[in-house]
């Protein structure tokens, strides 16, 4: 079982490290490449899928369809970003429901407001803290022996503060949440803070160019984050090597048109 294995790992690493990959492929090179782990971010595949921003253009079927391909490429736990779960906490539970019949290890869900934003983005707005965890409570509800690794991730941070976001996290602990997401802090200290004040296994989310500080996984670690994800490092080395490959057929093309003979 998918949550099984990844329940293991955490009881035998002092951390995790997922990589985050977009599609098929850089899920399985993730894996040759060593790590233990996988993570499947909705910014990657909106990008990948759509060449559009993470805005919530994504549906339920979409998300799943690339959960499967990523699940079906390898042998490693998959953590597969459910957004808000796409709609009340009955839509939810079918969301985690799904998610773990393609073969995903753990899903998180967010508390924003849909259509959601990437969580290093302006302009987002969350969801009441009980609407929040009514949806996390449904799971537990629906699935109280699940194999399924539940993370509930809060973006309050950005926009009701970092004691709500921590008063959040608090409370999805107490509902049975397996780790705790409190995306976007913005300094060491914050995750410090965060650290300290919530209980169990913990994400932290580095995302280059965003609102957090990017530390190494030892860092994170010693700090008391358990599990790091680093959801665009593959699409933006990819993004980079597709331009300098386009660059370079493009000189090679010119070249030849100029010695070609007449």
């Amino acid at each position: 079982m998918a949550g099984k294995k990844l329940r293991e790992l955490m009881e035998k690493k002092e951390f995790i490290c997922a990589p985050g990959a977009y599609n098929a492929l850089t899920a399985k090179l993730i894996e040759e490449a060593g790590f233990n782990s996988v993570y499947m971010s909705g910014y990657c595949t909106a990008a990948t899928s759509l060449a559009l921003p993470d805005l919530g253009l994504l549906t339920m079927t979409e998300m799943l369809n690339n959960v499967r391909a990523l699940a079906d490429s390898t042998e490693i736990p998959l953590i597969a970003d459910g957004d808000t779960g796409y709609g009340n906490p009955i839509n939810v539970v079918r969301t985690v429901k799904e998610y773990e019949k393609a073969g995903a290890a753990a899903v998180h869900l967010e508390d924003q407001v849909w259509p959601k934003r990437c969580g290093h983005m302006r302009g987002k707005q969350v969801v009441e803290r009980a609407e929040w965890t009514a949806k996390l409570r449904a799971v537990r509800a629906a699935r109280p022996e699940r194999d399924l690794f539940l993370v509930a991730r809060t973006d309050a941070r950005a926009v009701v503060g970092l004691d709500e976001a921590i008063a959040r996290g608090q409370a999805a602990r107490d509902l049975g949440a397996d780790a705790v997401f409190v995306e976007a802090p913005e300094s060491v200290d914050e995750l410090e803070r965060i650290a300290r004040a919530i209980p169990g296994p913990k994400v932290a989310n580095m995302v280059e160019g965003g609102r957090t500080p990017l530390l190494a996984p030892e860092e994170l670690h010693q700090l008391g984050f358990d599990l790091i994800v680093t959801p665009l490092a593959a699409l933006l080395a990819s993004a980079k090597a597709i331009g300098q490959a386009g660059a370079g057929c493009s000189a090679v093309s010119v070249a030849t048109r100029g010695s070609s003979p007449r």
